[in-house]
């Protein structure tokens, strides 16, 4: 599921632009203790901004790499 995987990486990487206005990893590292309390709204349902940048980014390896639920 190599579309599931570019789908979560895609969606990760954009908010994480989004939001830190910067994909290098010094300044988002940074930036990361003022954005603990972010809550984002998301297909109606509110998460935690790390937590739904970690979803995505993690759900993007899972489907890049094969993992269990997401080969084929």
């Amino acid at each position: 599921m190599n579309r599931i995987g570019d789908f979560g990486l895609l969606i990760g990487i954009l908010v994480i632009f989004h939001y830190f206005r910067s994909v290098d990893f010094a300044v988002i590292f940074i930036l990361i203790p003022y954005f603990v309390g972010i809550k984002i709204k998301f297909l109606n349902y509110q998460f935690n901004l790390l937590f739904f940048i970690s979803l995505f980014l993690f759900l993007g390896s899972m489907g890049k790499s094969a993992q269990l639920g997401l080969h084929t």
